[in-house]
């Protein structure tokens, strides 16, 4: 018997920011399509788009992604993909401190910008510190009391084992529908290739996970 699925569907803006290199696109090309690729992705200019729908108490919410470049020279135009946005993920490397920093510049723009926009911190390459040896760089802690202060929820993730990456994306989802309860149907596909909004140039000494 086919599943019917629910008629509800609410749609969620989602944004990923951070420093370039920062595992933002392993990120979301393990939750559109559950696959991770250390060495081939290129460089996102502008940003690349995907959605999916995720089942929240018998309804369906949308999460219509934003990849943005994390180069400093996109930067100005990063600015345009998150207005409007209801969440952001804000990526950091643990094995990398100044990517924390770019983290904590890009909460700063949020909060003076979107006032509306919960804020997900998101610590990528986690296998990098557990299973490779690299040394940490970001303290989880630390991070836990930043988060506090600004009302973010804290997580860290592995695009290459997959750890904790669909437990994010279901928190976002859990805790926007309850806030929105007139169903909206503006995505017809409940995946939209992320390659689709995305120009792109090759990457270099980048390693993503």
């Amino acid at each position: 018997m086919t599943q019917r699925m629910p008629s509800d569907i609410v749609d969620c803006k989602v944004v990923l920011l951070g420093k370039e290199c920062g595992g933002k696109t392993s990120l979301v090309e393990r939750f559109l399509y559950d696959r991770f690729n250390g060495t081939a992705y290129q460089n996102t200019i502008g940003a690349a788009f995907g959605a999916k729908k995720m089942q929240v108490n018998g309804r369906w919410v949308t999460l219509g992604i934003w990849d943005t470049a994390g180069s400093e020279k996109y930067q100005a135009m990063s600015r345009i993909y998150y207005r409007g946005a209801r969440a952001a993920i804000v990526c950091y490397d643990v094995a990398d401190v100044k990517s924390f920093e770019k983290a904590r510049f890009w909460v700063n723009e949020l909060q003076d910008a979107e006032e509306h926009c919960k804020i997900y911190l998101c610590g990528t390459k986690l296998d990098l510190v557990l299973d490779e040896g690299k040394q940490r760089a970001v303290d989880y802690h630390d991070c836990v009391d930043y988060g506090t202060e600004i009302g973010a929820t804290v997580f860290e993730t592995s695009s290459k084992t997959n750890h904790n990456v669909l437990a994010l994306f279901q928190r976002i989802a859990d805790e926007y529908v309850p806030d929105h309860d007139m169903p909206t149907n503006d995505m017809n596909s409940s995946d939209i290739d992320l390659n689709s909004a995305n120009i792109s140039e090759n990457k270099k000494n980048c390693c993503f996970t």
